[in-house]
């Protein structure tokens, strides 16, 4: 198989329409955009939801429920297997080497989960944890410490 050989052939593309090139092509004169308006000048149309002036829909409907998204914390979640694969053989996992890892954003919060098993004592250090993960590492004599998140306004 060659490039020429692959589909679909030239002869099966639509062309593409060539407007304002003559009276024979048949959008010749007008271009095909009919006679003055709005709409029949360049950079003319209205934008999105424009109703003619009437109030818009997305006005017209009352506002709901409350929006929170200035001050959401969103937590990158890590796993407790993920996290201690990254880091074999270590006793301390601090969040500066979780971001050095590449298992979070950096910046970014960080949230340790509890799937997986803890075999040795470890202590870790992000900014939360789940009520099972901080029991699995804590019966394995490991440490837990949590920081405190601050919220990202993106």
């Amino acid at each position: 198989m060659q490039l020429h050989n692959l589909f679909p052939f030239p002869e099966e593309r639509k062309t593409r329409r060539r407007v304002g090139r003559g009276s024979g092509s048949g959008l010749g004169c007008t271009a095909g955009k009919g006679h003055k308006g709005q709409n029949a000048r360049s950079g003319g149309g209205v934008r999105p939801g424009f109703e003619g002036g009437q109030m818009p829909l997305q006005r017209r409907l009352p506002k709901h429920g409350f929006k929170n998204f200035l001050f959401k914390v969103t937590y990158q979640a890590i796993n407790l297997d993920s996290l201690l694969a990254a880091f074999e053989g270590k006793t301390e996992i601090t969040l500066d080497d979780i971001y050095a890892r590449g298992l979070a954003r950096m910046g970014k919060p960080v949230k340790v989960l509890s799937r997986g098993e803890v075999k040795s004592a470890v202590k870790v250090e992000a900014h939360k944890f789940s009520a099972a993960a901080a029991e699995k590492i804590r019966n394995a004599g490991g440490e837990v410490s949590e920081l405190e998140a601050v919220p990202a306004a993106e």
